[in-house]
C-alpha cells in the first residue's frame, strides 16, 4: 500500500522534527526507497547518527554540514545492512572517529530456515545487501546505547533483514524499514523471514509509542493503527494464498499469478518472492505441505 502524503522534503537539509532530533533526506529516491533514505541526528552536543545511508559524497557532506558549533558525532548506529542504509557508515566513521554500532554483519540474526535456503543457492532481492558491512560494536536486543543527554534502546526486529533493529528514544521509535508509512515492508527470503517479521510486529505492538520515524517517508503519527494495518495486511495475503491452494496446488510463481492479477509482468518476480515468504511461514505453521525440500520451485498444497 502506498499512502498518499505530501512528504517531499528538500534533499540534504537538516530538518528539525523536535528538540534534539533532525532528519536529513539522502539523494537516493527509487521505487524501493520512496523519496530516499532518512538519516536521523539525535542529541544536542554529542550526536548519534542513525542510518548514514547510501554511499554518497553529497550526503556525507550534508551530514557533516549539519553539525553546529560545539557539536560532534559520537555514535553511528546502523539499523540494518541494506545498501540504502549502511554503506556511508564507514566513510562517516573515518571522518569523525565515531564508532559504528549495529546488531551484526549482513548474515547476523538470519533464521535457521533462511540459512538453509541461502545454502541451497536462493539469493535475496530488493534493496541489495551491503556485504562488506561490519560494525565496530555489536549491540543486542534490549541493550542501551548511552550518549550525551540521550539514550537509545535496541529492539531486535528481524524480518525485513535478520540484523534489523529498531531504536526506542523514550516513546519515540526509529523503525527503519520494519514499519513505514508510505508502503508495507519488503520481506524477501532468504534475507527476509515473515515469521520473524510478524513476531517483531507484535513485539512493537506491546508498547505505547507516540510516533514512528521510519527509514523512508514521513513520520507515522498513529503507530498503533499502522501496526494493526501491517499485521492485517499480511493476514489478508495469507488468507488469499490458502484460498488459492484450495483450488489447486501451485508454486510460488503460479500462486502469485493467480493472486496478483492486476500486477504488471515486470513486478511478478517481487510478487513471487512475497508469496514464497508467506509459504515458508505457512509451512512452519503446518498449514501447507510440499514434496521434497523447501524451495521457491516447490509445489505447495493445503495441509490435510
Amino acid at each position: 500500500m502506498q499512502a498518499p502524503d505530501d512528504f517531499n522534503p528538500p534533499v540534504g537539509q537538516a530538518i528539525e522534527l523536535q528538540p534534539g532530533l533532525h532528519r536529513i533526506l539522502a539523494p537516493n529516491p527509487s521505487p524501493m526507497t520512496y523519496r530516499g533514505t532518512n538519516t536521523y541526528l539525535v542529541g544536542e552536543r554529542d550526536l548519534a547518527v542513525i542510518d548514514p545511508g547510501p554511499l554518497s559524497e553529497p550526503h556525507l557532506d550534508a551530514i557533516l554540514s549539519a553539525l553546529q558549533p560545539g557539536q560532534r558525532i559520537s555514535h553511528i548506529v546502523v539499523t540494518h545492512s541494506h545498501l540504502d542504509h549502511s554503506p556511508l557508515a564507514a566513510p562517516l566513521a573515518e571522518r569523525t572517529g565515531a564508532p559504528i554500532l549495529a546488531f551484526g554483519g549482513p548474515q547476523s540474526g538470519r533464521s535457521t530456515v533462511m540459512t538453509q535456503l541461502a545454502l541451497q543457492g536462493l539469493a535475496g532481492g530488493g534493496e541489495g545487501i551491503d556485504t562488506a558491512f561490519r560494525p565496530h560494536i555489536e549491540v543486542a536486543d534490549g541493550e542501551m546505547i548511552n550518549g550525551d543527554g540521550w539514550r537509545l534502546e535496541v529492539i531486535h526486529t528481524p524480518g525485513h533483514l535478520g540484523n534489523h533493529i529498531a531504536l526506542a528514544w523514550g516513546d519515540v521509535c526509529f523503525t527503519a524499514d520494519h514499519v513505514m508509512g508510505w508502503a508495507s515492508s519488503l520481506v524477501s527470503p532468504p534475507d527476509g523471514d515473515l515469521t520473524d517479521f510478524m513476531q517483531a510486529c507484535h513485539k512493537l505492538q506491546a508498547r505505547d509509542w507516540s510516533v514512528f520515524h521510519a527509514g523512508h517517508g514521513a513520520p507515522i503519527s498513529n503507530p498503533a493503527e499502522r501496526l494493526e494495518w501491517l499485521i492485517a495486511h499480511r493476514q489478508t495475503r495469507e488468507a488469499q494464498i490458502l484460498a488459492a491452494l484450495e483450488d489447486q496446488p501451485g508454486t510460488a510463481r503460479q500462486l502469485a499469478e493467480r493472486i496478483y492479477t492486476d500486477t504488471p509482468t515486470a513486478l511478478l518476480p517481487a510478487a513471487e518472492r512475497n508469496v514464497f515468504a508467506h509459504l515458508v511461514d505457512l509451512y512452519g505453521k503446518s498449514k501447507v505441505t510440499m514434496p521434497g525440500d523447501l524451495s521457491v520451485e516447490a509445489t505447495f498444497d493445503r495441509s490435510a
